[in-house]
């Protein structure tokens, strides 16, 4: 894993940088674990815009990734470490004993040949699934539970790792990449290791082209709008806006927009970095 860096042959190409790819062991994705994905623009079920600046890019085919992994006890071989459009990590192709694939989140250390595994008989490496439970204090995991059986969504992009720091009863106290400390159920389940590709957030994309391909059309600043269309737009000259704001008014920088009254309050023991 490694940057590749390109002569400065154009102004695109001069800050330009992408991984080399050299980890991955196959360039097509198994057929049978993908599905088409279509692009919506941004738009809800009602063709309204929801999330702007967002269409066009290159087609993509999502790969059914197994969050879950619920085999246990039964040892998997990795196949294959591959590319993945939809997320900044590698994913890894494995099979089961019984012949069954499928695409795991790929960390650190994984290789192509190495045996996973899952249940409370795994070892303690990278790619094998234990109960928070049974994981010792101080060890990095990601595609962590929240809910028993609904499959791992904490700690899953490049370079991502939580931390188990101690249990209190039938909870683990974890420590997520944010810097919150969380207390999650011991029978929700994590992946052991730290999510690989750790370069990815020091790729430098060169050219406003290249956003383009991942479906991302450019951000138009408040201040540069009409006084009609955003709260800061408007003004003579570069008028600064005022305070920050969202499109609709809302406060946008240390304004606490969280419930104080979530039912997840009581899980959470200590906030996040400001």
């Amino acid at each position: 894993m490694g940057i590749k860096k390109y002569k400065p042959t154009s102004p695109g190409r001069r800050q330009m940088s992408v991984s080399d790819f050299s980890e991955l062991t196959r360039r097509t994705p198994e057929k049978s674990l993908t599905e088409g994905k279509r692009s919506t623009g941004g738009r809800n079920n009602l063709g309204r815009i929801t999330v702007r600046f967002r269409g066009g890019g290159v087609k993509r085919r999502y790969r059914i990734i197994d969050f879950k992994r619920i085999k246990d006890d039964m040892p998997a071989v990795v196949e294959h470490i591959e590319y993945d459009p939809n997320r900044s990590a590698r994913i890894a192709l494995i099979k089961y004993e019984d012949g069954t694939k499928s695409y795991i989140i790929c960390p650190v250390g994984l290789k192509q040949g190495d045996v996973v595994m899952s249940g409370s008989n795994a070892d303690y490496k990278p790619g094998h699934v234990h109960c928070l439970k049974d994981i010792p204090d101080g060890l990095n995991v990601h595609c962590i539970e929240l809910y028993p059986g609904r499959g791992g969504i904490l700690a899953r992009s490049a370079g991502q790792s939580a931390i188990v720091r101690a249990k209190e009863g039938d909870y683990v106290q974890i420590r997520l990449p944010s810097g919150e400390i969380r207390l999650i159920h011991g029978k929700c389940r994590a992946t052991i290791g730290q999510v690989g590709n750790l370069e990815h957030s020091s790729i430098n994309l060169g050219k406003a082209g290249k956003k383009r391909y991942l479906g991302i059309r450019p951000h138009v600043r408040g201040v540069a709008q009409n006084p009609i269309d955003h709260p800061m737009g408007g003004g003579e000259g570069r008028a600064s806006g005022g305070h920050a704001k969202s499109p609709w008014g809302q406060l946008a920088k240390g304004y606490r927009t969280r419930k104080p009254k979530k039912n997840s309050e009581k899980f959470i023991i200590q906030r996040r970095k400001k």
